[in-house]
């Protein structure tokens, strides 16, 4: 008999196909919320209107608006992001971007809750992971400013408690978590996607696609993640090709959102894709997305030999049942147009030892369904991403 847990998140609500100037605006006023401070990626904020139709729906109540967060969220710009919300006295943080955006706000709440307003001072807070994959998870005290998050790309991280931020001085990626670092609200609106790069887009949907994936094949799977990760796959296979053809598929675009939602359903641990994908992001300067494209058919060849069943359960879901999934993950890619060998995003061999090592102290890596033994491992699968 299986046995296990499902915790929920502490999110409260999602809110999907409403305007988000809208779903911001009355979900802001629901709360309360007087000091409302916006981070915004910088292209949204300069090349469109949709962070001025938020400003102009919050109204009186719109405190600031911060657009400085660059990729891998990158620990100077969050503490300056957290400086001059703490400046404006914000009660309410609402991301409108991508994923960095919204990692980098998750450290933010840590800093306005504990004042932190250094780059060393994030130390105390971060998750360390020995190379035998024992986690050292800080304890403290959870935000008094919470956050709304506006997604335009794909990655999901807005429907988990971890929050990613790269120490920019070693370019290590490092996780920070508490229950409440999640949003407590998400609201997806196709709509202002139309503005995310193509590559940014279709590669961010392959990054749920691996969320779906390393799910559907983890040992820690259980079966109400199960089903939601399956359907989420079969939502991303079928609208991630629908967006591509047709930009202004509203329809698609959503599918695609609700797709990623579902990816991220019961946080299931994930394995050695994510693991290296995190640090071919932050050592590498890998875009997020990306790092899925290139690992995620390489990690299913590794891996093949212990998890055959759940792995023919992928290229079911994928349209292609009785075929190996890493070869119906690696032509899904390829359909898209974006990247699939570490060299094509410019990652070479004399990085291997490198990744290898920083690899060894990512948590998935020690929850990946073939056991990982060491750095050797990890440059085996690396040359079956070449």
């Amino acid at each position: 008999m299986i046995q296990g847990q499902h915790r929920f998140t502490r999110m409260d609500n999602v809110w999907f196909g409403t305007p988000a100037a809208e779903a911001i605006a009355q979900q802001s006023a629901q709360i309360g919320a007087e000091r409302v401070f916006i981070v915004a990626s910088r292209s949204l904020a300069e090349n469109t209107d949709e962070i001025a139709k938020a400003e102009k729906a919050l109204g009186n109540r719109h405190a600031g608006t911060f657009t400085g967060m660059p990729a891998h969220s990158p620990r100077d710009a969050v503490i300056e992001c957290a400086k001059q919300a703490a400046a404006v006295g914000a009660d309410l943080l609402v991301t409108f971007g991508g994923g960095s955006v919204t990692d980098a706000t998750k450290v933010v709440q840590i800093c306005l809750k504990h004042k932190v307003f250094t780059v060393d001072g994030l130390d105390a807070y971060r998750i360390r992971t020995s190379t035998d994959g024992k986690n050292d998870a800080p304890v403290f005290d959870g935000p008094d400013v919470r956050q709304i998050s506006v997604p335009t790309t794909l990655s999901g991280g807005e429907f988990n408690p971890l929050g990613g931020c790269t120490d920019h001085r070693t370019k290590v990626k490092q996780a920070y978590t508490h229950p409440d670092l999640v949003p407590f609200a998400v609201i997806l609106d196709p709509a202002p996607t139309v503005h995310t790069p193509e590559w940014l887009w279709l590669s961010t949907g392959v990054r749920a696609v691996d969320h779906c994936v390393e799910g559907l094949c983890s040992q820690y799977l259980n079966p109400y993640a199960e089903g939601a990760l399956l359907h989420g796959l079969r939502q991303l296979a079928q609208g991630l090709p629908a967006v591509k053809a047709d930009p202004g598929n509203m329809e698609a675009r959503l599918q695609c959102q609700m797709g990623a939602w579902m990816s991220m359903t019961g946080n299931i641990p994930k394995g050695i894709s994510h693991a290296i994908g995190h640090i071919l992001g932050g050592t590498c300067d890998v875009p997020h997305g990306y790092t899925s494209c290139v690992m995620l058919p390489a990690a299913l060849e590794w891996n093949v030999s212990v998890n055959a069943d759940r792995q023919a359960l992928v290229a079911e879901a994928m349209g292609r049942p009785g075929e190996p999934a890493s070869r119906v993950v690696a032509d899904f890619i390829a359909g898209l147009g974006l990247p699939r060998s570490l060299a094509t995003v410019e990652v070479t061999p004399e990085q291997y030892p490198l990744i290898a090592k920083n690899t060894m102290h990512d948590r998935w890596t020690h929850m990946n369904p073939r056991k990982v033994h060491g750095e050797a491992d990890v440059i085996e699968v690396l040359k079956l991403a070449e």
